[in-house]
């Protein structure tokens, strides 16, 4: 057999394997330092029983970066940590280590390297009763599968959520599964606004059957200040602080909960402390940023939007202060959505509006941007135009340029509609704005309301001698909507 053909036929039993190399980790577009660099903070200062798919995931981003000795190193340190599992667990999570060996090895041309590994794993999947030769469904597999794409970024947390709760069918008490689903629950939670939680039961059950998990202590103090529990989540918080373990992580939510309840200075101290160990971390230089931002909206509130003297230099410190922490975590991460959209809103509110609208145009232009992404920028940038610029139509184009993604996005439809009905005081013969009621009303399930206001329309169309046909009649679509002026 040519070396050609072997490879071809190696490439198969490859491509079979569950491991890094064929979860499809790769098809959003990473930031491979800011990657590693998380991946390095958590081998380093992340206190966990499940710490084996952390060293298999770096493994794959060394392997990435082009340094496969590297990653040898590293799924050696996984190997080591299964040897310290029962048995049961040990031969089923070293079948993915196995797995990214063989690709390692094919990648650097030692076939019978690979060879070995992929004989390793048909053993095992032999010996598994498995019905494939090189794969085997377990649950633990399964569950490293759900790590790794937690790792990824957002674009993942569905596919790693539906991983844990695949593994859950079969151990419903196993806490390494019960760990990540809430993770992944968690995270996913942070991009439903408007909607009701869906973690805060998984991450109570996660903490019962984890009482010494921290990490995950603090995961539900977040969750109940956002449901209203405030006193309740700080408890669980003052405990995790107590502890000497896990402490960037630890502070930086920390952080985040202090924040938002308003205990500014204390939150820029937790951030303080946790990037003295972390200076590289794109999230904690984000973090800083919101702190500040929260500075800005806190003093404009306590001086009726009308600071002066001392307070506006306060508030020029904070803005200056925001801008700058925003821009940092970004340059550690240039495919950073989120603080390229507050940098773009603290720009605005530097009144530097070329480079706002630069921020708000880098985000849509990136790679990986998601539509949900993409509705966030249509928001900002909307209420940029709308409250910055002055400009309505703009504002109204922008909102409208959201909702065709999904027009049951909450806080679009209610710009929306708060600035339609502004135009409509001004003017209540405006007939485009009168569809445009009509469209939100049909968004909102309110046909009696929808059909008023196209009806009205209509009305006001014939009183200005327009014929049907001639009236700009907001159609159905949002993405057939017209342009305002």
């Amino acid at each position: 057999m040519s070396e050609m053909s072997r490879k071809n036929t190696m490439m198969d039993a490859l491509l079979e394997l569950r491991c890094h190399f064929t979860w499809n980790l790769m098809r959003i577009k990473m930031h491979l330092p800011d990657l590693e660099n998380r991946i390095l903070d958590e081998i380093e200062f992340l206190e966990t029983k499940f710490d084996v798919g952390i060293h298999n995931t770096l493994a794959y981003v060394k392997h990435l970066k082009g340094q496969n000795e590297k990653a040898l190193e590293s799924l050696r340190k996984a190997e080591k940590l299964i040897q310290e599992l029962n048995d049961d667990q040990a031969e089923k999570k070293i079948l993915v280590v196995w797995g990214n060996y063989a690709w390692i090895y094919y990648h650097m041309d030692r076939l019978p390297d690979a060879q070995i590994y992929l004989e390793k794993v048909e053993a095992s999947c032999k010996k598994l009763s498995s019905p494939f030769r090189y794969k085997v469904e377990v649950p633990e597999i399964d569950c490293e599968e759900g790590w790794a794409l937690l790792k990824f970024g957002k674009e993942y947390y569905e596919a790693a959520k539906a991983c844990f709760q695949k593994a859950l069918e079969s151990e419903p008490e196993n806490p390494e599964f019960n760990t990540g689903f809430a993770i992944a629950m968690f995270r996913l939670d942070r991009y439903r606004r408007g909607q009701p939680s869906i973690s805060l039961e998984p991450l109570q059950r996660a903490v019962k059957i984890n009482p010494e998990d921290i990490y995950l202590k603090v995961l539900l103090a977040m969750k109940l200040q956002a449901v209203g529990q405030e006193e309740k989540g700080e408890k669980y918080l003052e405990e995790a602080l107590k502890k000497i373990s896990s402490q960037p992580y630890i502070l930086r939510y920390a952080a985040k909960f202090y924040c938002k309840k308003g205990c500014l200075d204390k939150a820029l101290d937790l951030v303080d402390t946790a990037l003295q160990a972390t200076p590289a971390s794109a999230n904690l230089h984000h973090q800083k940023g919101c702190c500040y931002k929260e500075k800005i909206f806190q003093i404009k509130r306590a001086t009726n939007y009308r600071p002066q003297g001392k307070d506006r230099h306060d508030l020029l410190r904070a803005i200056e202060s925001a801008i700058s922490c925003f821009k940092t975590s970004i340059e550690y991460r240039p495919t950073f959505e989120i603080s390229y959209i507050e940098l773009g809103n603290m720009y605005a509110e530097a009144g530097d509006f070329q480079k706002a609208e630069e921020s708000y145009q880098k985000v849509l232009s990136l790679e990986q941007c998601t539509d949900k992404t993409k509705q966030e920028v249509y928001y900002h940038y909307g209420r940029f135009q709308e409250h910055y610029r002055k400009s309505e139509a703009d504002a109204l184009a922008l909102y409208l340029e959201g909702l065709k993604i999904n027009t049951k996005d909450e806080y679009l439809l209610t710009a929306l509609e708060k600035l339609t009905k502004k135009r409509l005081q001004r003017k209540a013969s405006d007939v485009e704005c009168l569809n445009l009621l009509g469209f939100i009303n049909k968004i909102k399930e309110d046909p009696e309301e929808a059909i008023k206001h196209y009806e009205t329309a209509l009305d006001v169309g014939s009183s200005l001698q327009l014929s049907r046909t001639q009236t700009p009649l907001f159609p159905p679509d949002a993405a057939q909507a017209p342009a305002f002026s």
